[in-house]
């Protein structure tokens, strides 16, 4: 019997092997891969399939079929925000950034910055408040708690008013969410969804793949984005880590429509259905803010979230400033933080002190001495928990959102990401930045070369898993 078992998994690994040279995005990878398949088949061959995929073929499809169904409705948008195309004076990198997105910059927004759960949430319940029409609203994680029942209410008490919502959520990332929470809601008459990333019988096993995004909507005319989760937590509620730290951006005028474009691909994809909602341009009185809204995941013809930071890294001609609490990069982006400080760039990273993933935290001492020998200045978070992902290029762009620096975002989770030309809001931005590197620990190259072996050798295995973290 475990002899035939084991000639199976050996077969099963050749044919493994054959999608992973195929399919690996890095020839590094397959090689890794193609190894361990033919090594140790009767492990590795169902962790490839369902850790190995990069791409999500299925949303792809469902994506194809609804740009074919709605080829005139997006074709009239194009002609409504036309007037509202910011023309930058940097016309290259716009044009990247552009195309990444697969949609326009557009002027005439109103943007705040929201600092930390208590603003972000009043903020975004005041919205919902004030919607009329319809409401939409997706988060990677939502938990019946405190904040959990409060988002709750709030709708309910909009759906009694004959306003439309629709909501979304992550099914790994909020397994923890009754049914009650669930069928109450529906019962109600809000249209409750997963996102379903295991539908299909081919995507049955793909446990890889997680919708991260974080967007509320109301009648297309105010949106938030950022890294927020539903959850006392991000509250500053859990003993663990103490005081949250994290950002979202409110907008209001003709960019939220580019949010609505993102949440819909979700909707359809997860329910074959596709919400009515607005699509004129409403701009934000006295708004002079341009924003692109750039949507990323493993649908994507390309690596979008890894090219947007590289993209924002070669762009700086003075500074970036980053902060995220997972930072990983790959050689490519690794590589392009190291021209910046070649040529003269200031370049800041700021992650958290406390880890809530063991893995990430040992990771980075597999790199970042390299990155400080270069001039690299890292600072690492004190008060509590850094969760937010946000960047600042020169005092030009700041970029607000979900995506995290590391593999994940880079290629397996959906994101989305606000990319914002506003003389204020970079003024902010630049603000908030200070007062945590104010808060913060400047790491040394000491720091690192003091550490024992064992640490060492465990941040190097540490770092060998980031193609899966």
């Amino acid at each position: 019997m475990l002899p035939g078992i084991i000639a199976i998994a050996h077969i099963l690994g050749v044919f493994s092997s054959v999608s992973a040279l195929m399919a690996t995005r890095t020839s590094q990878g397959a090689i890794a891969w193609i190894v361990a398949l033919n090594s140790f088949p009767l492990i590795t061959v169902p962790a490839y399939w369902i850790f190995g995929r990069n791409k999500f073929k299925g949303y792809v499809t469902a994506r194809h079929a609804l740009d074919d169904q709605h080829d005139e409705q997006i074709e009239i948008v194009r002609r409504l925000v036309e007037p509202f195309r910011f023309k930058p004076e940097n016309k290259q990198g716009t044009m990247a950034g552009e195309k990444l997105a697969q949609l326009p910059i557009l002027g005439s927004n109103a943007v705040d910055l929201l600092i930390d759960g208590e603003q972000t949430f009043d903020s975004i319940i005041e919205g919902i408040d004030q919607a009329r029409e319809y409401i939409l609203v997706q988060f990677y994680i939502i938990h019946d708690d405190g904040l959990g029942q409060r988002l709750k209410g709030a709708l309910l008490d909009k759906v009694r008013q004959d306003v439309r919502v629709f909501l979304l959520y992550d099914e790994i990332g909020s397994h923890s969410l009754p049914k009650s929470y669930l069928e109450e809601m529906r019962s109600a008459g809000i249209a409750v969804h997963s996102f379903q990333s295991t539908r299909g019988s081919s995507n049955r096993f793909q446990l890889n793949f997680r919708n991260h995004r974080k967007i509320v909507v109301v009648d297309g005319k105010a949106g938030w984005i950022g890294g927020h989760n539903v959850g006392d937590e991000y509250l500053g509620k859990n003993p663990k880590f103490g005081r949250w730290r994290d950002t979202h951006v409110k907008i209001t005028g003709p960019a939220v429509l580019e949010m609505q474009v993102s949440f819909l691909e979700d909707f359809h994809w997860a329910t074959d259905t596709v919400p009515d909602v607005a699509w004129k341009p409403v701009p934000a009185p006295e708004g002079d803010a341009a924003v692109l809204i750039l949507p990323s995941g493993p649908a994507d013809d390309l690596e979008t979230a890894s090219l947007m930071y590289q993209q924002a890294i070669h762009g700086a001609q003075q500074r970036i400033w980053i902060a995220s609490p997972y930072f990983v990069p790959d050689e490519s982006v690794l590589s392009a933080l190291h021209l910046a400080a070649l040529r003269g760039v200031e370049v800041r990273i700021l992650i958290p002190d406390v880890a809530d993933k063991k893995l990430v935290y040992y990771s980075a001492y597999a790199f970042v001495g390299e990155l400080l020998r270069e001039g690299i200045e890292i600072y690492r978070y004190l008060p509590g928990f850094l969760h937010e992902k946000v960047f600042l290029i020169d005092d030009r762009v700041a970029g607000i959102g979900t995506a995290n620096f590391d593999n994940r975002s880079f290629r397996l989770n959906f994101e989305i990401t606000a990319l914002i030309v506003e003389q204020g809001l970079t003024t902010e931005v630049e603000k908030m930045f200070q007062e945590d590197f104010a808060q913060s620990e400047k790491m040394t190259v000491q720091d690192v070369e003091s550490k024992p072996w064992w640490f060492k050798m465990l941040a190097r295995a540490s770092y060998l898993t980031a193609p899966i973290q």
